[in-house]
């Protein structure tokens, strides 16, 4: 059994049997199960333990005892208690806590909780007013209230989305196997004859996507150095469903298709302005977990050096900017759950990971999430901080197949130069500094040699192995001047072929000036002499071409 999470905790037996019971307790445990994606009470194991006792055994009638008095205690909560039996033959409680379809839970004293993480947090004031708002008595999806006919939608959007549906490998082959009607039922999009709110947002019609009120507008504004406006882009016409915006989004805005020209040895590779995965990534979180029951647009702000996403509505409760890599909460249930099958979008809780580790292997920082008064903004940054971050964890990564944990701690080590067991902890948004190596963050890094350390405990330092700095150049030292001599007359046949008549000078300029000119120099005269350069003129106005081969 694993530890416990967001979706499974483990509870002694002595908190439903005997002198030590505590259904107050317990029942509160299940109101915070319910107020967030509803989860898993083991009833019998110790916490810390991984079984029960092999000899325990617990008297069946006590299930009906725990629906009952749970029951009593509680508000909107739906308990199902099953017998189960363990691996070494004890005997526990599995309690199963649906997530609350509608409303909000409570106990029947009236307090509030919510399950963040591995634990539960009590709710007061606005923050029940704000789980009120995620938590609509009939959620928003679902709604039929504008009576829209199937027959009515977009014939072009309904064929393209249905065809999507069946061509992904994400959805189960029963389900691409349903009618049309029973397909686009079975996604929520549409209840008997009428298209849900959901149905009419991905394939109604633009004027009944208009009268939704809160189908999403986006705007997409550049500003230069100085702050001023200099380009817009709108999707106001409501014509695009949010499926449609993505890819609409991303082919309209020019600033997405620039790249930068990096050196790679003895060629140039070409790194994109922004990644599309990470770009389309942003787009699609803002897309799904906005708050439809709430007007806004959608802000994407270009500037020189970063791209900020602005969306209405607050986070939902629970997540926080400092919790939002490992927390999870889906504000619309089914347009998260098409997203994903339609492959938009990375499974529960990987979105951020994954844009964590393509920044970080880029050599530019990690996006940042803040929180205003009504709305979240997301700033991605565009400059490439470390070049030579790109080399040392394609090398890395080639070599040991990194996984996805490794490749961020490695990142994040390489960009900060080293930073302490505390400092880690606190990037990677951990509840511990044990959780680096239980979790799997610093995972084989250690063994492999990657990465060393220094001192124990939270003072410990995690920093690059030296010698792997060097062979990337992360020392900040040059590595040109100890170039192996075939390698740099490699480099000088490449620079000419690209620029053909040059000078010594200036092949010495390109090629890189910390190279000892008489070192270039003698490289040069002996490509000559072996015929793989040729040369015209005499002294200074000597000029080198490559012998064509």
């Amino acid at each position: 059994m694993s530890d416990e999470t967001q979706h499974f905790d483990r509870k002694s037996l002595r908190t439903v049997t005997g002198s030590t019971a505590n259904f107050a307790a317990l029942a509160a445990d299940c109101v915070c199960f319910a107020n967030a994606t509803g989860g898993h009470l083991l009833i019998g194991i110790e916490d810390g333990a991984a079984l029960p006792p092999p000899e325990q055994r617990i008297d069946p009638g006590l299930l009906d005892k725990l629906r009952k008095r749970i029951g009593e205690l509680t508000v909107n909560v739906q308990v199902a208690p099953t017998l189960a039996c363990a691996e070494n033959g004890g005997e526990y409680i599995d309690l199963r806590i649906g997530r609350t379809a509608t409303g909000v839970a409570s106990t029947s004293d009236g307090r509030y909780f919510l399950r963040v993480g591995d634990t539960c947090q009590p709710l007061r004031g606005d923050d029940v007013l704000h789980l009120l708002s995620d938590r609509p008595s009939v959620p928003w999806e679902t709604l039929t209230s504008l009576a829209v006919k199937i027959a009515d939608a977009d014939a072009g959007k309904t064929a393209a989305l249905l065809a999507a549906m069946r061509a992904s490998d994400r959805v189960k082959a029963s389900v691409r196997e349903k009618s049309d009607a029973e397909l686009l039922a079975h996604y929520g999009l549409a209840d008997g004859q009428v298209l849900t709110h959901l149905g009419v947002l991905l394939v109604g019609t633009a004027r009944d996507r208009a009268r939704l009120g809160t189908a999403p507008l986006i705007q997409a504004i550049k500003y230069d150095e100085a702050g001023q406006k200099i380009n817009k882009w709108q999707w106001d016409d409501y014509t695009l469903s949010p499926i449609e915006l993505i890819d609409a989004i991303w082919q309209a805005v020019p600033d997405f298709h620039e790249s930068y020209e990096l050196p790679d040895g003895l060629y140039r590779q070409q790194l994109p302005a922004y990644d599309k995965r990470v770009v389309r990534e942003l787009l699609v979180n803002a897309l799904v977990h906005r708050p439809y029951t709430q007007r806004g647009d959608i802000y994407l702000n270009l500037h020189p050096d970063r791209l900020d996403i602005v969306n209405p509505g607050r986070l939902p409760l629970g997540v926080t900017p400092a919790t939002i890599l490992h927390a999870s909460r889906r504000r619309n249930e089914r347009l998260a759950s098409l997203f994903h099958d339609l492959k938009l979008m990375e499974k529960e809780g990987s979105g951020f990971d994954l844009m964590y580790d393509i920044q970080l292997s880029q050599g530019r920082a990690v996006p940042v999430p803040s929180e205003g008064v009504d709305s979240v903004l997301v700033r991605l940054p565009r400059r490439i901080q470390r070049p030579e971050v790109i080399a040392l964890m394609r090398q890395a990564d080639a070599k040991f197949q990194l996984s996805q944990r490794e490749r961020i701690t490695l990142g994040m080590l390489a960009a900060g130069e080293g930073l302490t067991a505390r400092e880690l902890t606190t990037r990677l948004e951990l509840s511990s500094t044990d959780d680096l190596r239980n979790a799997g963050w610093l995972g084989r890094l250690l063994d492999l040699g990657l990465v060393q350390s220094r001192f124990k405990t939270q003072a410990t330092r995690y920093f690059i192995a030296p010698e792997l700095l060097k062979g990337s150049g992360l020392d900040g030292k040059t590595t040109l001047k100890r170039m192996e001599p075939h390698r740099l007359r490699a480099l000088i046949v490449e620079d000419l072929s690209r620029y053909p008549g040059s000078s010594s000078g200036e092949v010495n300029r390109r090629v890189g000036t910390e190279i000892p000119y008489r070192t270039l120099k003698r490289a040069l005269d002996d490509l000559v002499g072996t015929g793989a350069v040729h040369h015209k003129g005499e002294a200074k106005g000597r000029r080198y071409w490559a012998t064509a081969q």
